[in-house]
């Protein structure tokens, strides 16, 4: 079966998602593919990162909000075994991220990568929109360092991001994580590993019955 990820390296949920899915997995006797599929939370350029608590404070509503709404999804991580460090990461806009994650699933390194963007952003501090810490980032996962950096200097890739990010939105993806088993079924946000578990064996019956 395939699963395609909506998601977006910036978005906390995605990561608990995904772990989540992969809790799911362990107990999933089927055979899967995953997809990554890009979306963007906010496509806003960022010219200057700041803290993310600074950001959020903005648009929520004040610091004491923000820092809130960072507690409670920090308190449901820990319980997957992530530790997100709000207090270090930096704002960034994600479109080069979407674009190194397409490069690296061509090279066979695209759940590698997703990973790390996650851990890069939620818990090293690292701005995920920086060339150079896209670089690094795919250098620890295996990536050619020099070939990657040609990559995301040149304009290879960018169309074709930029028409997933439009499909993802034409499909009717508004949130994310969005799960699509199989080409057709969509589970959103971020559940728990037996509700995924659920949809993963209804959808094999379905199909198999088809």
């Amino acid at each position: 079966m395939e699963i395609e990820i909506y998601a977006d390296v910036v978005c906390p949920w995605c990561w608990i998602g995904k772990r989540r899915l992969e809790q799911a997995l362990e107990s999933y006797e089927g055979d899967v593919t995953i997809r990554f599929r890009p979306f963007q939370l906010d496509p806003t350029p960022v010219t200057e990162p700041k803290p993310l608590v600074e950001a959020m404070a903005a648009k929520f509503g004040g610091r004491e909000r923000a820092e809130g709404m960072f507690a409670h999804v920090t308190q449901v991580a820990a319980g997957v075994g992530l530790d997100l460090r709000f207090d270090r990461a930096v704002q960034a806009n994600t479109f080069e991220a979407h674009r190194l994650v397409r490069y690296a699933a061509e090279r066979g390194r695209a759940a590698e990568l997703v990973e790390a963007l996650y851990r890069a952003h939620f818990h090293d501090g690292v701005a995920v929109g920086s060339t150079d810490a896209l670089v690094k980032l795919a250098a620890e996962v295996g990536l050619d360092e020099a070939e990657t950096r040609d990559y995301l200097t040149s304009n290879l890739g960018r169309r074709e991001v930029a028409a997933d990010l439009a499909a993802a939105h034409q499909l009717g993806v508004s949130s994310v994580p969005t799960f699509v088993l199989a080409g057709k079924y969509a589970v959103t946000g971020a559940q728990e590993p037996e509700t995924l578990l659920a949809a993963l064996r209804e959808v094999e019956q379905r199909e198999s019955a088809e």
